[in-house]
């Protein structure tokens, strides 16, 4: 089954690869990885949520924006590649999460990134992460997810 597939299976639907608000490209490529840039948890060209983790939203909150951000992040590879059956595995994630200052949670707050990427690439979506809390995002965005992908 192609990642594709497995999105629909899912009921997932990918979204179109959300432009750049800044200076900088959604993804670049080095050989056999692709870099995506921090992707927010935007749904139709504006944020679906904003505010800090412990604040204004609680962990299973903050994990379905990082779902978000991450199928963001997969619909970039997918403009990248053509196709998502050319990713040989999700080499590394990296989730930063807009926290308050004694909001420790953010691993359980990745894990919406971590697990859709499981869900969507099967073995091949478990990834190394790094989960960071930090004072504030972009746009007041509560969480951005970046990935490394070796690819095809």
């Amino acid at each position: 089954m192609t990642p594709e597939q497995k999105l629909e299976e899912l009921g997932l639907t990918l979204p179109p690869p959300v432009a750049p608000v800044a200076s900088y490209v959604a993804t670049v490529r080095t050989g056999d990885l692709v870099y995506t840039s921090g992707q927010v948890p935007m749904v139709e060209g504006k944020l679906h949520q904003t505010g800090k983790l412990g604040v204004d939203l609680g962990v299973e909150e903050g994990q379905a924006q990082a779902r978000i951000c991450a199928l963001n992040a997969v619909a970039a590879l997918k403009a990248e590649l053509g196709e998502l059956s050319r990713v040989r595995r999700i080499v590394k994630a990296v989730v930063f999460v807009a926290s308050a200052p004694d909001f420790t949670a953010q691993p359980q707050v990745a894990n919406g990134a971590s697990d859709l990427l499981a869900e969507v690439f099967g073995e091949q979506g478990k990834h190394a992460r790094s989960a960071v809390g930090v004072a504030a995002l972009p746009l007041d965005a509560p969480v951005e997810v970046e990935l490394i992908a070796e690819v095809a």
